[in-house]
């Protein structure tokens, strides 16, 4: 058991908050086959990053525009299986609103869906892909998370669960703890995380107004 301060966390959404991985590979599969490319690999590579950037990198010459939508719809549609991780709820329900909020390479539309689907809030705050002109692993998605809740990212805490997003924390300043929920903990060492548990449970918190968040973590 470990303490960390901080002064407001800034969680990613899929496989942090919420379990939509059958969806996630349900849909790039599908679009994958469809378009002739190994459906394995591009599910690995969608994962924690806007699929715009997936698009551009496997169809450069494509409308990027028209791809980008066909794949939000089937997102959007497919919810089946998409349910609150565990620990999640209990996490955010011991947060104050003003200490926590979302960076995550959805769109706001699809985020928005996914956190109704699990039965979680909809902070006001959230940054989507919607919302960046750079995604992860560039840092912007959580130095503009910070500053929505008021503070610099170097005072938060980031928590991710893929190589990409935690390369975005740590290149905002920010410590980040990584969950296994989607990679090996390798993956999630080489990108740099502080600290690795398996998910929310593992993590509690107490709120302070004068001195912010305490956390106890499981590792």
């Amino acid at each position: 058991m470990i303490t960390i301060r901080c002064s407001a966390l800034l969680f990613d959404l899929d496989g942090v908050l919420v379990d939509s991985t059958p969806a996630v590979k349900r849909v790039w599969y599908q679009w994958s086959v469809q378009r002739g490319f190994d459906p394995d690999a591009v599910v690995h590579m969608a994962h924690g990053r806007p699929s715009r950037s997936t698009i551009r990198d496997l169809l450069p010459h494509s409308d990027i525009d028209h791809e980008d939508r066909e794949v939000q719809r089937r997102e959007i549609e497919d919810l089946d299986g998409v349910v609150p991780l565990p620990g999640a709820k209990e996490l955010l329900n011991a947060l104050p609103p003003e200490r926590w909020t979302i960076a995550t390479s959805c769109t706001r539309t699809l985020a928005e869906v996914r956190l109704r689907a699990a039965g979680l809030p909809i902070p006001g705050t959230m940054v989507t892909s919607s919302d960046v002109k750079m995604g992860k692993p560039d840092p912007e998605p959580y130095v503009k998370a910070a500053a929505k809740l008021g503070f610099a990212a170097s005072d938060c805490v980031v928590l991710e669960d893929a190589a990409a997003g935690v390369r975005a924390g740590k290149a905002a300043d920010a410590r980040v703890i990584a969950f296994l929920t989607t990679m090996i903990r390798r993956e999630l060492e080489e990108a740099g995380a502080d600290w690795i548990v398996q998910d929310c449970s593992d993590i509690t918190a107490v709120s302070d107004a004068a001195q912010g968040l305490r956390l106890n973590l499981e590792l």
